[in-house]
């Protein structure tokens, strides 16, 4: 009981990512004791090759990116060559409709998709696999001193 995991999983993406990142962070993740792994996935290639997906490396960017803002690091030279690809990269969206995945999605009718997937932190949710399924943790993603004002209030309040 009360036993943190070996290890966990969360998929962020464009949308989460400063979720992702303050809700690593704020679970002393991105330590030596703690080390993220942050993995752009990827896709497949009609053949079954590994396609890299530039979305995912934005993502993956992203998140870095936040984890730095929250004072973790220091970063290796992967992690820090994917923050440089999202920081340096002017129009996010643009680039991800412009890339081949954009293309053709876009091409199949699911430009609005894309559109909607480069929504940077447009979302709060931060997934998180346990037990072999996904939940998620709304209210873990919020900053920590909204979390830390609400333990506050909690201490406050005379025990019933």
């Amino acid at each position: 009981m009360g036993q943190t995991p070996r290890s966990l999983r969360s998929p962020g993406c464009l949308r989460n990512a400063a979720a992702v990142g303050r809700w690593l962070a704020g679970r002393g993740y991105g330590t030596a004791e703690r080390p993220v792994l942050v993995v752009a996935a990827g896709e497949r290639w009609p053949d079954g090759g590994l396609r890299p997906a530039l979305e995912d490396l934005l993502g993956a960017g992203a998140i870095i990116a936040e984890l730095l803002s929250q004072g973790i690091g220091p970063l290796s030279p992967e992690a820090a060559a994917a923050r440089a690809c999202f920081t340096q990269t002017d129009d996010v969206a643009g680039a991800v409709a412009a890339c081949s995945s954009g293309i053709e999605l876009a091409r199949g009718g699911f430009a609005e998709d894309v559109a909607v997937a480069t929504e940077l932190d447009a979302g709060t949710i931060v997934p998180v696999l346990v037990d072999g399924a996904f939940g998620h943790s709304a209210d873990d993603a919020r900053p920590q001193q909204q979390q830390q004002q609400q333990q506050q209030q909690q201490q406050q309040q005379p025990d019933h």
